[in-house]
């Protein structure tokens, strides 16, 4: 296990309290936007639009793949950022960054309009605090991942792999994607994660490591995307988790947002006109 595995050291948590005013916080992760998933992304586009919340807190994996912000000169990105930046003229919107779109950088979020969260912030509204994060640094049995996870987050690795032309690394992202579903059998390869692999199917949230992160900030309650296993379910007394649905409604019908008020959480389906 990494050093943020069970029993190990915290990490370092932030914090966010939503202004007064506000009446809905809107959380969605795992979209994977990309031009193969047009119906996926009119459902996003119609949803920031149209939603009667306040904020949408995207927590994670927004996009199939970011290779870096010089991608918002190609058509499909730059289209992500005008929907984003027109819906950040509507309302409050806040991005974490998950395992295929760390490489979100400082350009897209001000060209967006994009509030940046970092991965885990501890969320203050109307007397609740709620713990969000992406999911995937919880994953602690998924012990490849988390070594990777390591690498690809760090500042040389980052600069290293930015420095290298934008149509080398679009072309490496498409090789990860690609390969992704052998090593996704075989499990047994570290790396595939990046752009590809969300981490081996089996692995969840370690529900011991998530229960010592709400503790440590006194709240009660959890919300993570990254395992595309949506719904809610308490992981001790006192401790309940929230976990995001994927979106795709190209090839299945599913999309779900999870709002919060001041009644609590609900579940509702995306907003259109």
């Amino acid at each position: 296990m990494d050093e943020a595995a069970r029993g190990g050291t915290l990490p370092a948590f932030f914090e966010f309290t939503a202004p007064a005013a506000w009446r809905e916080i809107d959380f969605i992760s795992d979209l994977h936007l990309c031009e193969a998933m047009p119906a996926t992304f009119r459902a996003w586009q119609q949803h920031l639009l149209h939603t009667t919340a306040d904020a949408v807190f995207m927590l994670g994996d927004l996009f199939e793949v970011w290779v870096g912000d010089d991608a918002l000169g190609r058509p499909f990105e730059r289209r992500c950022a005008d929907v984003l930046a027109e819906a950040a003229c509507r309302r409050q919107l806040a991005f974490m960054a998950g395992n295929r779109d760390f490489l979100v950088g400082a350009a897209l979020l001000r060209e967006a309009g994009l509030m940046a969260l970092a991965d885990p912030t501890t969320l203050s509204a109307w007397d609740q605090r709620v713990l969000l994060s992406h999911g995937d640094a919880l994953c602690l049995s998924d012990a490849p991942y988390q070594a990777f996870r390591r690498q690809v987050r760090s500042a040389a690795w980052q600069a290293a792999f930015l420095a290298r032309p934008l149509a080398e690394r679009l072309s490496l992202a498409a090789e990860m994607r690609r390969a992704s579903a052998e090593r996704w059998r075989s499990r047994n390869q570290p790396g595939a994660q990046a752009f590809g692999l969300d981490g081996d199917a089996d692995a969840d949230v370690d529900a011991a490591e998530a229960v010592r992160w709400m503790h440590a900030m006194g709240t009660p309650e959890l919300v993570h995307g990254h395992t595309h296993r949506p719904g809610s379910n308490v992981l001790a007394p006192g401790f309940k988790r929230h976990v995001l649905s994927d979106w795709d409604l190209d090839t299945a019908n599913r999309a779900e947002v999870l709002r919060l008020t001041r009644r609590g959480f609900e579940r509702l389906p995306p907003a259109g006109p």
